[in-house]
């Protein structure tokens, strides 16, 4: 039986379109995501030629990032696909928040990586398949 996606799209305010979206392109591609579509006010990403499923939008008045409790997590199709996300979110104005590593407190091979985006918000990238 195939697996139902439990969510079919995501999206966040950010402050700065421009600013946000080069953080995104960069470290999304990492895991092989692109913009699926983009206007004055918004960037939607997802796999080429598919929907978007994750889209950042401009609301230029302050926009506070939630709580700690929340956060959002991409998938990467390896560890080193973790370490490439980590780099490139450094790269492109995210912060770290947790370098790439095993969180065995999370599984056993459970390997992630945390960054805060240039608006604040916590993203997670992991990897937790077997080596």
């Amino acid at each position: 039986m195939a697996e139902w996606r439990m969510l079919h799209h995501i999206s966040l305010a950010v402050t700065d379109l421009e600013r946000s979206a080069a953080f995104y392109d960069a470290s999304l591609a990492t895991l092989g995501y692109v913009r699926v579509w983009a206007n004055t006010s918004a960037v939607g990403y997802g796999s080429p030629g598919c929907a978007d499923r994750f889209a950042i939008k401009l609301r230029p008045a302050p926009v506070p990032a939630p709580a700690p409790g929340f956060h959002l997590a991409f998938s990467a199709p390896s560890r080193y696909g973790v370490v490439q996300f980590h780099q490139a979110a450094l790269g492109n104005g995210g912060q770290n928040n947790g370098a790439p590593g095993l969180r065995a407190n999370y599984g056993e091979n459970y390997f992630a990586a945390f960054v805060l985006d240039p608006d604040g918000y916590q993203i997670e990238v992991v990897n937790d398949d077997p080596t």
